[in-house]
């Protein structure tokens, strides 16, 4: 199944997509919008062109387990992006992405205007790639 995932931001909001396989997944852009409304539409262009069959939100939950205002906000433009989409959007925690999309950009030694540019889709990616290993475990266990 073509999977992509969102990276949600209030300036910058990160796209990713496997293959219909689900092994790879690949940072596919980065949409730059500090409006909300439009930041939605802008998105659910971008997601009707990769033309994903599920769309996966970064769910930004507290450390502590509990549901902040951060979460709250992406929850509700997940929601407003189903609107505009003709297939179902799940959120998936997030929890540690964007920390790990920083370590990942400092290996690879990426730096400046550059790192800024691909940070929110390496996040993206690295959702999608967490969402993708639990498909992969859950079947794997339903296959038991």
């Amino acid at each position: 199944m073509k999977i992509a995932a969102v990276d949600f931001g209030d300036a910058r909001t990160g796209l990713a997509i496997c293959d219909k396989q689900e092994m790879l997944a690949s940072p596919a852009g980065v949409i730059q919008e500090k409006r909300f409304q439009q930041a939605v539409e802008k998105v659910a262009a971008a997601l009707k062109e990769l033309a994903p069959e599920l769309v996966v939100v970064g769910h930004p939950i507290n450390m502590n387990g509990t549901v902040g205002p951060r979460a709250e906000h992406c929850a509700q433009f997940a929601r407003q992006l189903e609107e505009k989409l003709t297939v179902p959007v799940v959120l998936w925690d997030e929890r540690s992405t964007t920390v790990s999309a920083i370590g990942y950009l400092n290996i690879t030694d990426t730096r400046g205007k550059k790192r800024k540019e691909v940070i929110d889709a390496v996040a993206a990616t690295i959702i999608l790639e967490n969402y993708l290993a639990y498909r992969k475990n859950k079947r794997e266990q339903e296959a038991e």
